[in-house]
């Protein structure tokens, strides 16, 4: 999920630097062209923790009586 905003983000940010398109097909070479660049620049996700301790963490009681 956080992968998918960044990614996003870098897409809003090259519309918006990139001021007011002339057309529909120049907004869609420029959005391509930074998927382009994304891509030449992307590396595998890589796990800091094993599957076990993200559940652990995830399924871990509650210490509190507070209602959310």
């Amino acid at each position: 999920m956080v992968g998918c905003r960044i990614w996003c983000r870098g897409v809003l940010a090259v519309a918006g630097r990139c001021g007011t398109f002339t057309s529909v097909p120049d907004l869609n070479a420029k959005i391509r062209a930074f998927i382009t660049g994304w891509n030449a620049r992307a590396h595998p996700f890589t796990w800091t923790k094993t599957a076990d301790q993200i559940l652990t963490k995830a399924n871990r009681q509650t210490t509190s009586n507070a209602v959310q």
